[in-house]
């Protein structure tokens, strides 16, 4: 590798991809032990350590095949849950663990070969008592279930009928539920299961949720939801929707940001809601423009937070309570110090550095990610943020364009370890929020409508010459880096316009839009028509299907010229392996130069840390090849 010519110690892709040394801690209810994540045998596993004790911290979990990452306390504080599937097939599984009996295994509470639980929530109204859908009984059909947590028995409260989605469960035993009509509406529907009489509530266009409707949570009364709703608005704001009457009732609003619904991507990210540990009454809702602000709702959670922003100067991200509001753990997103993590005791104001995830990255080594605003050619914002190596003159730096999945998620403020090693490469890193991205507004999303392969890559082309113009980027010597949604606009990038980039990655991305939405797992097909049918297109309708067809990469796979990496999880159940192989063998019939790397043990994205790290030095290698980010270096 070339020697960088400036005094920022080079950083190991180990450094960057290794497992943390400490994660995603959270508090008891009770106040007396702490939770967090940990490698055991190179697996994040979940360990609990007493607050009070001197006693080393012990891991209660024993998964040596892939890490963990999402796990939840119980209201007794005996009972941990975790959750985990198998080799990256999203076939999730909730585990518990014994707190009280270290000898003790874990217990499978969905021990159903080939099931999938999610929605998992546990209930204020129900001790002990945690709600979940599963489809055990028809993969096609997720059911309301209630599992008991100290016994392991579960009960369904609703067999669906099919066509509902997100059962929801009242304290008083009624039912509701979301259709998603083939016409792309979302409707809310109070559900008599003896009858199957359905009393529509409310109705969401489905244009306006790609995704889903986030936050869609019952009050702690049952009476009411609280709602991510932008009806009669661009921007998205909180309401309560009263289940009587379906009337939305304002509960908070940021004149400028929406809410924060990244979790509704990635649920291990924060929720919107910001709720009381005892009595899931409304603390805080966050909002995220080019940084988080979170609108303190609860006089006592005021105070909280205000000391709280004072530990970092990082937005708050994880954050967790014991049931007095007394005792809490806060870590913070930032770009140069990630996941910094305090304890805070409220009734004396003491704070305690808890850890720091990554201790061998010095800030000081890391490169500041800076919002920057780019103006799309028909003149639209693009929110962005760039990159540029610490200590490199912003002057004909090679660039790579990193862009986000989804489509519908975004790029925000925070550490990426994938930006953090270009830029130590001494590539300027560019990510752009491209008209489709979520959480700039209604107008924004739906400008996505129809763009795929159109103005959505318009947009990143225009981030390139922006950059070339005002960055100092040599414009020869730019690559395109995106998983997912981003591994098809990397595609795009080198079919559609071949002479942009110099060298493309395209990590599980979509080379097919025919073959891709045909292959969409069954239980998540009736989704597809509030978000790849209305914005991309159906391929059961002739006309549309060839639209998709010429809108994708391997429609044009003869314009490829520029040297190709592509990287696929073998189980990934979202875009599966054949999307990868079919731009492979096209290319190599060809005799164009492509490296592919398949993961046996990995679904829609690498959870191993081994992989990942495979998979970094090999872009490592391929873009310094390709970019020659140091040509002047001795």
């Amino acid at each position: 590798m070339p020697t960088v010519p400036h005094e920022v110690p080079h950083l190991s892709v180990e450094q960057l991809f290794a497992s943390p040394a400490r994660v995603r801690a959270s508090i008891s209810p009770d106040g007396t032990r702490i939770a967090y994540l940990a490698p055991w045998r190179n697996r994040l596993n979940v360990w609990v350590q007493d607050v009070d004790s001197q006693e080393e911290a012990r891991c209660v979990t024993a998964d040596d095949n892939r890490s963990v990452h999402v796990y939840h306390w119980t209201d007794d504080p005996r009972w941990l849950l975790y959750e985990q599937d198998g080799d990256g097939d999203e076939k999730w599984h909730v585990l518990r663990v014994d707190l009280d009996d270290p000898e003790a295994d874990a217990v499978d509470l969905t021990p159903f070969p080939g099931a999938t639980a999610i929605g998992f929530e546990m209930s204020v109204s129900r001790p002990g008592k945690a709600l979940l859908r599963l489809n055990h009984r028809n993969p096609v059909e997720f059911d309301l279930c209630e599992v008991d947590v100290a016994t392991g028995e579960l009960t369904v409260l609703a067999q669906n009928p099919g066509e509902l989605d997100g059962l929801m469960y009242t304290p008083k035993g009624e039912l509701y539920a979301q259709i998603w009509t083939p016409d792309g509406r979302i409707e809310l529907v109070e559900w008599d299961i003896g009858t199957d009489d359905r009393r529509l509530v409310a109705t969401f266009d489905g244009a306006d949720y790609p995704l889903g409707i986030n936050p869609f949570q019952l009050t702690p009364d049952g009476t009411g939801i609280w709602v991510g709703s932008n009806r009669d608005s661009d921007l998205t704001r909180l309401v309560r929707l009263d289940l009587a009457t379906g009337e939305e009732t304002e509960v908070d609003s940021h004149p400028d940001l929406d809410l924060d619904t990244r979790s509704t991507v990635f649920p291990a990210l924060p929720s919107p809601l910001v709720v009381d540990r005892g009595t899931g009454e409304l603390l805080g809702v966050r909002y995220l423009g080019k940084r988080q602000v979170i609108r303190a709702l609860d006089p006592h959670f005021a105070e909280v937070l205000q000391n709280l922003e004072r530990l970092s100067d990082g937005d708050v991200a994880g954050l967790s309570s014991d049931e007095s509001g007394r005792h809490w753990i806060v870590s913070f997103s930032h770009d140069r110090d990630p996941g910094v993590t305090y304890t805070y005791d409220h009734s004396t104001g003491e704070s305690r550095l808890l850890f720091r995830p990554f201790p061998d990255l010095d800030p000081d080594s890391l490169a500041p990610m800076t919002p920057v605003t780019i103006t799309s050619r028909d003149g639209l914002a693009l929110p962005s943020y760039l990159t540029l190596p610490v200590g490199a003159e912003p002057a004909g730096l090679p660039m790579v364009l990193l862009v986000h999945g989804g489509p519908w998620h975004r790029d925000y403020w925070k550490f990426d370890p994938t930006a953090q090693l270009l830029a130590n490469r001494g590539y300027a890193v560019l990510q752009v929020n491209f008209r489709g991205s979520t959480g700039f507004g209604k107008a924004f999303l739906k400008a996505g409508i129809g763009e795929l392969a159109g103005k959505m890559h318009d947009d990143l082309i225009d981030a390139v010459d922006w950059a070339v113009d005002e960055a100092g980027v040599d414009g020869d010597r730019v690559a395109i880096f995106g998983g997912s949604y981003g591994g098809y606009a990397a595609l795009v990038g080198v079919t559609f316009t071949p002479d942009v980039f110099a060298a493309a990655i395209d990590f599980c991305g979509v080379s097919n839009l025919v073959t891709f939405l045909r292959t969409v797992p069954e239980f998540a097909k009736s989704q597809l028509f509030n978000n790849w049918y209305r914005y991309a297109g159906n391929p059961d309708i002739p006309e549309q299907e060839a639209d998709l067809l010429a809108r994708s990469p391997i429609s044009r796979v003869d314009q490829i010229r520029t040297p190709l990496m592509v990287v696929q999880g073998a189980n990934d159940i979202r875009v599966v392996k054949a999307e990868s192989d079919q731009i492979v063998d096209a290319l190599r019939a060809r005799g164009v130069e492509v490296e592919y790397m398949v993961k046996d043990n990995e679904g829609h994205g690498f959870v191993n840390p081994e992989n990942n790290i495979d998979m970094y030095r090999m872009a490592d290698s391929f873009l310094a090849r390709h970019l020659n980010p140091w040509p002047d270096a001795t």
